[in-house]
């Protein structure tokens, strides 16, 4: 179960949930934004149907996460020297078996609706510390018109697009790294 719960959080930190990963010194604590930057914060993430857009995150999230956890541990068992055909076989079984549950248990986490709540509390003050309230009011008028919301929607597809170009251009090299690392 140990396992389970490592593969989760790793899966999670690589899934772009990065404020659900824990780090080794607590953060800051900040003073509240200013109310009007703290507004425009929230005008801003409503202009960007930023609780549609996290919800479906979440879905698909949830949705992949057994997949996810279970090449994780069947990388493991894999990776595991010594281990008879038999044994990753029997360990991939008690995979399987464990990780029956977790799809409804990942649906039940990111359908809590405080979650979203709990992530807008903590992302007020993160743009307000990064842009002013005129900016982000700018920013709010641009993702009402139609192009701001195209960008909107083609945003999950463009960032998923370019996260498996990225890892094509940069696994090969990668690779060269570390076979240029073992050779000396």
């Amino acid at each position: 179960m140990k396992k389970i719960a490592a593969a989760l959080c790793l899966a999670l930190g690589f899934a772009g949930v990065p404020a659900l990963a824990q780090t080794a010194a607590p953060a800051p604590v900040e003073a509240a934004p200013d109310p009007a930057a703290a507004q425009a914060v929230r005008d801003l993430l409503d202009s960007m149907n930023y609780r549609k857009l996290v919800g479906d995150a979440f879905s698909k999230m949830a949705a992949q996460m057994p997949q996810m956890m279970r090449a994780g541990a069947e990388a493991t068992v894999r990776g595991t020297p010594n281990l008879s055909d038999a044994e990753r076989a029997k360990r991939m079984a008690e995979v399987d078996k464990r990780l029956a549950n977790v799809g409804p248990v990942m649906t039940q986490l990111f359908n809590d609706p405080t979650l979203v709540d709990d992530m807008i509390a903590e992302i007020v003050p993160l743009y307000a510390r990064h842009f002013t309230a005129d900016e982000m009011r700018q920013l709010a008028a641009f993702y009402r018109t139609p192009v701001g919301a195209k960008a909107l929607e083609k945003m999950p597809q463009l960032m998923g697009e370019g996260m498996r170009i990225g890892q094509k251009v940069v696994e090969p090299r990668v690779t060269k790294l570390m076979r240029d690392l073992q050779a000396n």
